[in-house]
């Protein structure tokens, strides 16, 4: 994956990895363009950035996802990636306080939100050089947490999406996921300063450590994710999944 000279969308980007990321890549001269349902937030994100711009969309909603595209491609046709970073946990789901309705949010915004962008912007990437989707799961994608169910099956299917994806764009469009662990960000209330969780700054560090690998990893796992995704293979689901439980 080119990591200079490139247009980029980036959703979910006014706050969390997303913002990091959107910062990291128009630090290394590339145009960004942040997207997410917050002006301020968005604003913030590129306050001082001649190289940031925002747009509005709610990925949950079919019409601002096709506005937006349509925006992108008359306003950036130049645009050639995406990093699919929107996305929301909430703690008191299914099994712990929430409800169905609940459910249905996470996994709308989560995974058929991923699915939204991803599908509209694919005719604009298809036709560019140096094309590249990234997509953001978990490391719950590979082992769930007890206390968050929705949220996990959510990101195992933007797992089992990204997977069929690459296999379907081989050729036009490079697709990377991103598998984040337990990072300190606001996704979650106190999440920010939680012990045991990985600074924001070390990940987003290594995270572009493993950008900068050549060739660029079909999967972005920085070392602290590693056991959720070598769990199955390493015989060791049960014993994660005890330890989740405990989160």
């Amino acid at each position: 994956m080119r990591l200079t000279e490139n247009t980029i969308l980036v959703t979910g980007g006014g706050s969390g990895i997303g913002q990091a990321l959107a910062r990291q890549f128009a630090d290394r001269g590339n145009i960004v363009i942040v997207a997410g349902r917050t002006q301020e937030s968005l604003s913030q994100t590129i306050a001082g950035r001649s190289k940031m711009h925002a747009i509005m969309l709610d990925v949950a909603d079919n019409g601002s996802v096709e506005a937006c595209a349509a925006k992108l491609s008359a306003d950036f046709p130049a645009l050639n990636m995406l990093i699919h970073s929107a996305g929301i946990m909430l703690r008191q789901e299914l099994g712990s306080g929430g409800s169905i309705e609940t459910a249905e949010r996470i996994v709308n915004i989560n995974l058929l939100g991923t699915m939204r962008v991803v599908e509209a912007l694919i005719p604009q990437l298809s036709g560019q050089n140096h094309a590249a989707i990234c997509t953001v799961s978990s490391g719950l994608a590979f082992v769930p947490l007890p206390g968050a169910p929705a949220y996990s099956a959510s990101k195992a299917g933007v797992h089992s999406y990204t997977t069929e994806l690459r296999h379907r764009l081989q050729g036009m469009i490079e697709v990377i996921e991103i598998a984040p662990p337990a990072v300190q960000t606001g996704l979650t209330p106190g999440q920010e300063t939680r012990a045991g969780y990985l600074p924001l700054d070390d990940y987003i560090a290594q995270t572009m450590a493993n950008f900068e690998l050549e060739p660029t990893p079909e999967e972005n796992l920085v070392k602290m994710v590693l056991p959720l995704r070598n769990a199955e293979k390493d015989g060791r689901v049960k014993p994660m999944l005890e330890m989740l439980a405990q989160l």
